[in-house]
């Protein structure tokens, strides 16, 4: 059998294979690029950017959990000009799908990051909707109707393919990947970490220096599974399926819940080849079961 096909399309962007990195846990890919070469992944989501450079928040800023990771990094970053000045050149170097992960504080900071990253090469925007606005305190993507509010207003600051990343911290997924939908999403991607807190016995203080933080890693894969099956059932656009993978056991069972590719982010941290290993893996094992296209499987699952 010749080689499988693992490529995908996404709202018109073509990946070389389902695989890209989740924001947040890869950075800007240089660090990983020494290690091994990163053309082999389908894509890159950028470390969350906002428009003015961020040092992120005080304290620690991770704490590790019975089978997963809190974080509270406070999207420390430099800003659109840094990221275009000193991060484009590389990322445009790679023949890798680049995804700008997208964040920030009120509706004009998130616009004016937008239009910034319009006169980029970018591929796609990854919309974080999940950061409190400082005018409610609450975060832009709990509210469906803030959802879609805020999808209208993206897709009018940028022309590049529309990604939602939706959090679970929410009343119903549904209900937001429809307002996604409803607002003129080209995809989504789900899910954002679960908050959490963890606790310094000796203390009787949280360990995080911002007392709660995101919670990544095998633990929330269950969660963020049940979340994909649901949306996909529910929605028409393509779904990016993330939350907890570390094998390409767990990016096909994603698939078949109805992603048509994965972020994988916390795994990179203990295993920084996990992304190419799994890439490997996946033609494998299409080659062993006669698969010959990795499309054929997704949104094929069977409830009882």
């Amino acid at each position: 059998m010749s080689n499988p096909n693992l490529s995908v399309n996404i709202a018109g962007v073509d990946f070389k294979n389902p695989i890209i990195t989740a924001s947040g846990c890869y950075g800007f890919g240089r660090e990983y690029n020494l290690l091994y070469d990163i053309n082999i992944l389908g894509g890159i989501s950028t470390k969350g950017l906002t428009y003015e450079m961020r040092q992120g928040n005080d304290g620690v800023r991770v704490a590790e959990t019975n089978m997963g990771m809190l974080n509270c990094v406070g999207l420390q970053n430099p800003g659109a000009d840094g990221f275009i000045r000193d991060e484009m050149p590389f990322l445009e170097s790679l023949n890798t799908v680049v995804i700008a992960n997208c964040a920030g504080k009120t509706e004009e900071e998130y616009v004016k990051l937008l239009e910034k990253i319009e006169t980029t090469k970018v591929h796609m925007i990854e919309l974080n909707i999940s950061c409190p606005n400082v005018k409610t305190g609450m975060a832009f993507g709990v509210l469906p109707s803030e959802v879609e509010r805020m999808t209208k207003l993206a897709k009018k600051a940028t022309t590049k393919p529309l990604m939602i990343k939706l959090t679970p911290n929410v009343a119903n997924i549904i209900d937001n990947a429809k307002a996604a939908e409803q607002g003129g999403a080209d995809a989504i991607s789900l899910i954002n970490t679960l908050l959490g807190l963890s606790i310094n016995l000796k203390t009787r203080r949280p360990i995080l220096g911002n007392n709660f933080g995101g919670l990544s890693g095998p633990a929330v894969k269950p969660i963020a599974l049940r979340m994909v099956a649901q949306v996909f059932k529910n929605v028409k656009i393509p779904i990016i399926g993330m939350g907890g993978i570390q094998s390409y056991q767990d990016v096909l069972e994603f698939m078949i819940a109805g992603a048509r590719a994965v972020q994988i982010g916390t795994a990179n941290f203990y295993d920084p080849f996990i992304c190419k290993t799994i890439v490997n893996e996946l033609t494998t094992y299409l080659k062993n079961s006669n698969i010959k296209d990795i499309n054929e499987i997704v949104g094929t699952l069977q409830y009882n």
